[in-house]
């Protein structure tokens, strides 16, 4: 007769099944059945949950029942909610396994004296099987297409097994301690330098990036290190109205200069008594030229010119403002900032069919560029493409080129005089008595600029 200890699992099952049944058994296998069945729910409601969309949740505040009502209770605290759903799967899951355990080791019992290696790989990659396909893969793909209709059917349960021990407990452990380890997360933060964040982007380059992209990188970084001085327009160029011109002579600067806001000064340009917004005039426009627009002034906003265009941009933020008076350190007004010039430093330039279009520098080759002496250092690192870094260290208070070459050489250079610096040759090509007004910058190559 054959040995039949291979046939052994069939031999017991129909054995149990036939004259010799134990109900244990039975209940046993209905437990694990309603143990599977609890586990497909929970891992179903995991998605369900979370994958709720507004319009889910708009039809569950119009629903108004008691299962909508607690579907958006449990929404209100997710943390919580994501807790108890993997405290109630790790439990149901243990069970599974434990309870599957005892049933294999009843039909497939473990052969005396020696390790059955079949019979471990058929538990685990039975149980294994069992619990990812009932247990997790069918009841999520479910729960995806039904999410709204399984949230209905476990908010109540869900509900319930928060406020009940030993769950609640362990679901305010969870929830606390991974709030510690959060706190502790963040304690360890890495602070990163903008010297580490310009280092990143300057490798990245080699990554299939657009230019474009590495500029508004490069101008976030630089974001809070840039100066009100250095974007602002200066005085000389600011287009001012005096508040004592008459209404029509204020309509046709206005239609001249082609801002929608402009300062108004008494007296001098130091002495700024407002902004006049363009849009204010629009119901006015018939008014007579005695008209007194003086009464449509809003209140000027004065900033240093030593302040941050980052906390600039919060104070235009919070004041719903676009344009402040830039002051110096004696009270004068020193020119105005805008919204756009601070825009402009992280994406480049702005311009709309308002805007002039005159060229502020004339490239002659591709070593030498011509610029006015007021162009802004600033706008001078962007056209030569440089960081502008040993110009920042050494110009003191100037911001324009011509106020960097009258800074290092003490003097305002006469035309034809030259000044070499950062591998540039400064060539002045227009200047009076009182300031440089054109420059010639040439690049000069290394051998050239080592002779």
């Amino acid at each position: 007769m054959d040995d039949p200890e291979p046939y052994s699992f069939i031999f017991t099952l129909s054995t149990y099944l036939g004259s010799n049944i134990d109900w244990s058994i039975i209940v046993a296998l209905i437990v694990l059945m309603l143990l599977l069945l609890f586990s497909a729910l929970v891992s179903g409601s995991e998605v369900a949950f979370f994958s709720l969309t507004p319009n889910d949740k708009q039809e569950l505040n119009e629903l108004k029942n008691n299962k909508s009502t607690s579907v958006l209770e449990l929404l209100q605290h997710p943390k919580e909610l994501l807790a108890i759903i993997l405290i109630l799967n790790n439990f149901v899951n243990v069970a599974i396994i434990v309870l599957s355990s005892y049933l294999f080791s009843v039909f497939y019992p473990i052969n005396q004296g020696n390790t059955d290696y079949l019979r471990l790989f058929s538990e685990i990659v039975g149980i294994t099987f069992i619990i990812l396909l009932i247990g997790e893969l069918i009841p999520k793909v479910y729960a995806n297409r039904n999410s709204l209709k399984l949230s209905l059917f476990m908010a109540k349960p869900l509900a319930k097994l928060q406020v009940i021990p030993p769950f609640s407990w362990m679901q305010n452990w969870l929830v606390n301690g991974t709030e510690i380890i959060l706190k502790s997360a963040r304690k360890r933060a890495i602070d990163v330098s903008a010297e580490d964040l310009e280092t990143a982007i300057a490798l990245t380059r080699e990554e299939n990036s657009s230019e474009e992209d590495h500029k508004i990188l490069e101008g976030i970084v630089n974001f809070g290190n840039t100066d009100v001085k250095q974007i602002m327009r200066s005085r000389v160029d600011t287009v001012a109205i005096d508040s004592t011109l008459n209404y029509h002579e204020l309509l046709e600067m206005i239609v001249e200069s082609g801002y929608s806001r402009i300062p108004v000064y008494k007296g001098t340009f130091d002495e700024v008594i407002g902004i006049i917004y363009i849009k204010d005039l629009l119901p006015f426009l018939n008014e007579k030229e005695n008209f007194d627009w003086n009464a449509l002034i809003r209140a000027p906003f004065f900033v240093p010119e030593n302040k941050k265009i980052d906390d600039l941009l919060k104070e235009f933020q919070e004041k719903k403002i676009h344009m402040a008076v830039v002051v110096d350190e004696y009270g004068g007004a020193s020119g105005v900032v805008t919204l756009e010039d601070v825009l402009e430093e992280i994406v480049g330039e702005i311009t709309d069919e308002f805007d002039d279009e005159d060229i502020t520098y004339t490239k002659v080759d591709q070593n030498t560029f011509i610029f006015e002496g007021k162009t802004a250092l600033v706008d001078v690192y962007k056209v030569l493409d440089i960081d502008g870094k040993n110009f920042e260290a050494v110009k003191g208070e100037a911001d324009s080129l011509a106020g960097f070459l009258v800074e290092q050489c003490g003097e305002i250079l006469k035309n034809k005089q030259s000044y070499e610096f950062d591998n540039l040759k400064f060539v002045v090509e227009a200047a009076d008595m009182k300031r440089i007004k054109r420059i010639k910058i040439i690049r000069l190559n290394k051998q050239e600029y080592e002779n």
